[in-house]
């Protein structure tokens, strides 16, 4: 989790409010508050007023002291969301301004702005006011669609015909390194699935855009209209299958982080497609979009395997989340859960391999 002990929260406000002053000449950035969500960025919210208008706008800060690299780089994603504009039907913050900063102690940031709508993912969150069953199993098939969308565009076609590919046995080396880390008591048994993916890995697809987590709780949404996809710190160039995989996956997640929800949220996920309905929902998207059946086809390949590899990242990324919270003096009572729960996260990613 990015630090925010070193951050000065009024220099921040200044640099932002010259930053927009270069796009917006009498701009001003105030009001910063620090949101929740994101890793190895901090996020604000903040106005930005002209004698125009006042609207309220997100602040992405890369961690002062690190390289902006990898993750940390948020004048990557902002690159991203300026890409990703020019797709018709998906929509994404607009960038209002940047700056490139002196890292590592200034770190760069870039100002976009605030969608409405809320987050929520309905087999994991928790809410006062969670949507119905019937406005979340339509937000799914809405996140169906829109995958389509995003992955009816070659990377080049976006502008980021560039960008490295990732194939996936490189994906899965990334988590089976990540879980190499954790003590030999958390997620007991990985190396067993880790293995049986190993012996299995697919031949990859045609390279998309790949949000990297792409599930509801990462869009905002008004009733059942999708204004934004956000959270795009881990974006890359890869095998679709790797997305599309990760959003079935969240119509029935084996983690859990409450080990009671409320009857509300429960109901909120009592009626959500099936992974079938869901698949054949994002296949007739993509042949509307001008796929033919052969290519959309191509998505549902050793889609198992990329079912089991999603449980498997789950997995990977409680344990050293855990195995790092566990050492500080009031641990997270979600983090404990959830780390209890491992053992059925990799039951399910055996499941998956067995024959999804």
């Amino acid at each position: 989790m990015a630090d925010v002990t070193d951050i000065d929260l009024d220099d921040v406000s200044r640099r932002a409010t010259a930053a927009a002053r270069r796009v917006h000449p009498d701009a001003d950035v105030t009001g910063l508050v620090r949101l929740q969500g994101g890793v190895s960025s901090l996020t604000y919210a903040a106005t930005m007023r002209t004698v125009e208008s006042e609207r309220p706008v997100v602040l992405k800060v890369a961690p002062p002291g690190l390289a902006p690299v990898r993750n940390r780089d948020v004048l990557r994603q902002a690159q991203v969301l300026r890409r990703l504009a020019r797709l018709d039907g998906f929509p994404v913050p607009e960038v209002e301004f940047e700056d490139s900063g002196a890292p590592p102690a200034v770190p760069p940031l870039f100002g976009m702005a605030r969608r409405p709508g809320e987050s929520y993912e309905p087999g994991l969150d928790v809410s006062p006011a969670p949507p119905t069953a019937a406005v979340a199993a339509e937000r799914m098939l809405v996140a169906a669609r829109a995958l389509a969308r995003l992955q009816s565009r070659p990377p080049g076609a976006l502008g980021l015909g560039a960008e490295p590919v990732c194939p996936p046995a490189e994906e899965l080396s990334r988590w089976q390194r990540l879980f190499a880390t954790v003590d030999a008591d958390i997620g007991p048994g990985h190396e067993e699935l880790s293995a049986r993916l190993a012996r299995g890995v697919p031949a990859g697809a045609e390279p998309r855009l790949l949000h990297g987590d792409f599930r509801l709780a990462n869009m905002l949404f008004v009733g059942v209209t999708l204004e934004s996809v956000i959270d795009w710190e881990i974006w890359s160039v890869g095998d679709p299958r790797s997305d599309l995989a990760w959003l079935l996956m969240h119509t029935l997640p084996a983690h859990v982080f409450h080990e009671d929800r409320p009857a509300a949220d429960r109901a909120a996920a009592s009626a959500l497609p099936t992974q079938t309905a869901l698949l054949s929902e994002y296949m007739s998207a993509r042949c509307a979009l001008g796929a033919t059946p052969g290519e959309a086809g191509q998505s549902t390949t050793d889609l198992a395997w990329f079912l089991g590899v999603c449980h498997y990242k789950v997995a990977a990324t409680i344990a050293v989340i855990y195995k790092r919270d566990r050492r500080r003096p009031e641990p997270d009572p979600a983090l404990r859960v959830a780390a209890r729960h491992l053992a059925d996260v990799l039951e399910a990613g055996h499941r998956a391999l067995d024959g999804w």
